[in-house]
């Protein structure tokens, strides 16, 4: 007898995630021999029948103004994350991460297969920031990021485009996302941030959005 939690059976079948297995089990929707399934619920993949209904769901994106002080998920005592800071109108969650003492525009979404599109390093998907520095922005430290930087033993970054905007501000566009990464590399070069906003996700742009505030984008733009 193989005996294997539900939302592990329905994730098997490619017919929802565990956990929004889960949730369609807590809506009554998903039945085991024609009998409402429970949460946590163990079933014979061999001999009983799981139904699922209603898996469709709407998927739904948005572009989302993080504030500063607000982290993407996660929080530990005494922080305050995305989901609890802002009320959206569908259970979504942050697609990839945007640290606290950043801001800027971050996807939320509940569309899970894009989500692995956009964070797969091997698709080198576009992400520009804004970033300000308390030196000034010449050309030898433009060359430093350009090239890729030592972040860490034996960890470089990836090449990047890296543009002056003004005497201490500069554009950068990133095909990766390792942790806290622009940080890092001005770090490298013993300069210091003091400001960095994310400004663009493949086509979406920040724009003149409020901080705080979210708005329904076309999934088209984010590829």
């Amino acid at each position: 007898m193989a005996q294997v939690r539900i939302n592990q059976y329905i994730a098997g079948k490619n017919l929802a995630s565990r956990r929004e297995a889960d949730e369609l089990i807590e809506r009554g929707l998903v039945f085991v021999n024609n009998k409402k399934a429970v949460l946590g619920q163990k079933i014979d993949d061999n001999k009983d029948r799981v139904e699922v209904k209603n898996t469709k769901k709407t998927l739904v994106y948005y572009a989302y103004n993080k504030p500063l002080d607000i982290v993407t998920t996660t929080p530990q005592k005494g922080e305050v994350d995305i989901i609890h800071h802002t009320r959206f109108p569908h259970n979504v969650f942050p697609v990839g991460r945007l640290d606290k003492d950043s801001h800027g525009l971050i996807i939320l979404t509940n569309d899970r297969t894009l989500t692995k599109r956009i964070l797969d390093p091997k698709i080198g998907h576009e992400k520009e920031y804004l970033i300000k520095i308390k030196e000034k922005v010449d050309e030898k430290f433009l060359k430093f990021l350009t090239g890729g930087v030592e972040i860490e033993l034996g960890v470089k970054t990836k090449p990047c485009v890296v543009k002056k905007i003004s005497t201490n501000t500069f554009s950068i566009i990133l095909t990766e996302g390792k942790n806290r990464q622009i940080r890092r590399m001005v770090s490298a070069y013993d300069y210091n941030i003091l400001d960095l906003k994310r400004t663009r996700v493949g086509r979406v742009l920040l724009g003149d959005l409020k901080h705080g505030a979210f708005t329904p984008i076309d999934s088209k733009l984010i590829f």
